[in-house]
Parts: structure tokens; sequence; C-alpha cells
């Protein structure tokens, strides 16, 4: 269990003053000044030896990310963009920062686009986070009036301005290109890779797009040290990370925890466990809509890590953990979320465009099992024509939560079907035994 010095967001829950008064109090821009004397150089190491992966789903080691952009500037601005769209389902961790804990990111943004060479961050925030914008606009301006950014930021000689840019509600806009397009005034599709956005990104600019929860944390790893937050977690897998616990569970949560904590561990001690117990669980989605589910068997002793969870055939993402017990229709569950995705494509590759749509109707049906048994293996055929074959992640979010389904619950798919060409109702807890 994390011990509460450990802890990074100590205003998760907005128990506190979420503006500078408040955040001063708790540490936060406490000698800015003398972690950036250390130089560039200085603290993309020690990010990269702090362990710290990419909070936003993909997990890619975050230092490593910060020094692919260019050393020199060439003549062209360098960029940080801060992916604040958080519209994955059952995701919830990034608004919480930026409701209750704002000016770790800001102070975030200020280091990380130092480390960069970068004078300018933007920040991308989802447009239905109305009342989180203007609590972080507030920040914004505070650290301004303050010193702490624009002119001589905190005293350090640095020039660094910080923008808040408000999104329209399209989920496709979390892609880091995508972004990047909607944030040029453009339409929100994914460009083609490479070039990557290090090379050319906003404006044409080398530009470096993170999660907010990997900005927020980098002020405490380099006050703290890299081997402080290294020593938390797992190898390989370092550090704290936010839990979004939400579902049949007593208490949907969210909560700051180490990576590696037994899933079981994390939902009975923080989230009021499952409702009707432990042995009422059915299955699990351990990190956002996007990643297969995973059966109660395998969810008894597994670990919540990036590394664990893939060896699973699942994965940590953005550690969305939606829990679904017995009561719980889990053809239908999916197909809503093939509803999702289908709906959030761009449209701009044809697998994604044509296959999400397919696997909607087809989905519609199977929930009431007019469908043939033969049409399960054309479905999964299908998801893997969509996976790995189109621009962005999008196609292999939209075909991961069904493969999960056909993996561990086909012998439901196949009752439900049989139950309709019978003419009877479906036995329901079929996969539960």
């Amino acid at each position: 269990m994390l011990d509460d010095k450990d802890r990074i967001f100590t205003n998760l829950y907005g128990l506190h003053d979420w503006g500078l008064k408040g955040a001063l109090a708790r540490g936060d821009w406490d000698g800015t000044a003398a972690i950036l004397a250390r130089g560039r150089d200085v603290i993309v190491e020690e990010m990269k030896a702090s362990g710290l992966r990419g909070r936003g789903g993909a997990g890619f080691p975050t230092g490593l990310k910060w020094s692919f952009m260019p050393k020199t500037s060439g003549g062209r601005p360098h960029y940080l963009v801060v992916n604040a769209d958080e519209s994955e389902p059952g995701t919830c961790k990034d608004r919480d920062i930026i409701r209750h804990d704002p000016h770790k990111l800001v102070e975030g943004c200020l280091i990380a686009s130092f480390a960069m060479g970068a004078n300018a961050a933007y920040i991308y925030i989802r447009g239905e986070f109305y009342n989180e914008a203007l609590h972080l606009q507030a920040a914004i301006d505070q650290a301004y009036e303050a010193g702490l950014i624009g002119k001589n930021a905190c005293g350090s000689g640095y020039d660094f301005d910080c923008y808040l840019h408000r999104g329209a509600g399209a989920y496709i806009c979390g892609e880091e290109t995508a972004l990047l397009e909607s944030l040029e005034g453009k339409k929100g599709m994914p460009r083609l890779k490479p070039p990557f956005p290090a090379a050319v990104g906003l404006y044409g600019c080398p530009t470096t797009v993170n999660n907010v929860e990997s900005i927020a944390v980098a002020p405490t790893i380099l006050r703290r040290g890299a081997a402080w937050f290294s020593g938390l977690g797992r190898p390989g897998n370092a550090g704290t990370k936010l839990f979004c616990i939400s579902g049949h569970v007593n208490k949907p949560c969210n909560v700051e925890e180490e990576l590696g904590i037994p899933m079981r561990e994390l939902i009975d001690r923080y989230a009021g466990g499952v409702r009707g117990g432990w042995d009422n669980l059915l299955a699990v989605i351990p990190g956002g809509s996007s990643v297969p589910m995973l059966p109660k068997a395998m969810c008894d002793d597994m670990l919540m890590d990036f590394d664990s969870l893939r060896a699973a055939r699942s994965g940590l993402g953005t550690a969305a953990v939606i829990v679904m017990d017995k009561s719980t229709d889990l053809i239908k569950a999916i197909a809503r979320l093939a509803q999702f995705y289908k709906h959030e494509s761009c449209g701009q590759c044809t697998p994604c465009r044509e296959g999400t749509g397919w696997m909607m109707r087809v989905m519609n049906r199977m929930v009431q099992g007019r469908a043939e048994i033969a049409e399960i293996d054309v479905l999964e055929q299908v998801t893997r024509q969509i996976e790995g074959h189109t621009i962005c992640a999008l196609g292999d979010a939209a075909a991961w939560p069904i493969q999960g389904l056909i993996r561990h619950f086909r012998p439901v798919m196949e009752e439900r079907i049989a139950a309709y060409k019978a003419g009877r109702a479906p036995i329901t807890q079929l996969a539960a035994e």
C-alpha cells in the first residue's frame, strides 16, 4: 500500500484550496528555479532514470520522448502540447488533476518545456470539461501574476507562455496528431507518421505531446529524485499511478497507488469491493474501454501494471478499471462500446470507417442472438483486418473489446444464439461457471 508521504496528488479529492495559495502550501512551485538551473540535459536524464512511462495509455518512456526533441532550434520554435482531451470511457483521472491540483500541471508545463527548449505550451482540454477549464485558466492566470510563468519565469531567466485551448468533444482528438490538427484549426483527423511530432508537429515545428498526468508528476519527481520514484512500483513499471475504479463496486473512486498493486487489493481496499462480493465478479476491463476485458479467474491474482496486463493480452491503458458483476450482459456492454467507436471514427481509413459500423451492426444482432454460430469467427476475423491497418489506434481500440469478448466468453455468445433459435430465454450465468 502506498504511504501518504509518497503521494504526489495530495489534493486529489478537492478537500483543500486548489488555487495558488493552497498549491504553495502543498509544496508546488518550491525551488522551481533551482530545478531549471540544472539545465536541459540533466532534467531529461533524471526523467529517464525515474522510469516514468507515459500515463495516457501507451506507456512510452517519458524521458526518452523528451530526448527526441532537437537540441538546437534551427530557427523554428519548439512546442509542448498537453493532451487533456480525456475522452476514454471509464477514465476521469486528468479531470480531477485539473479540477483540484491545476498548479501541478502548470508547473510541469514550465519544467517540461524548458527541458525541451520550448517557450510555449498548449494545453488542449476536452470541450465538456467546462468547470475544469475555468480552474485551469485561473491557475495559469495566478501563475502569470506571481511571476512563476511568463517573462523570466520563476526568476530563471527563461521566458515561457502557457495557453489553454478548448476542444469540441471529439474522441479522435485524443490521438496526438489529430489533436495537433484540431489545435491548428483543422478537422481532427490523425496524420500519417512519419514524420513524428518531434520533427514536424504543431505548425510544422518540433513538438512533444504528453498526457496531463505525465506532465503533472514531473515536478515532484525532479524535487524528490529519480531514485525515489523508481523505487515505487515494479521493475519496468515504476512509480505511482492514478486508477479510476467504476462499475459494479460499492464505492467508485479515483485513487493514487503504486503500479503493480494486485487488482483485487485495489478494488477491495479503495472501492469497497465488488457489489455482492468478489465471487459475484464476472469480468473487468482493466484500462479503459479500448482494452480487452479479463474474466474473474484472471483477475484473482492480476497485477495492475503495463507489463503484467500486456502478458495477459490486455493492457493498463489509462488505468480505468471498469468492474462488471454477474448481472452484466457482456454482449450488450461490448455492443455499446462498438457503437461508441463507430460514432467516434473520423472516417479517414477504410478499415475503421467501414469496419466499426459493420462490427456494431453484427454486435447488435449478437445481443439478441439473431446470428449464426459461424458469424462469431467472421466477426473475429474482421477485427483482425481492422487491427493494425489504420493510421491511428482507434481501429485497434474498436477491435480489442470484441476480441476480448470472443476470447473469454465465446460460450455466452453461442448460448445466446442457440436460445434465440430455440425461442427460449438465454442462460445468463453460463460465463460464471
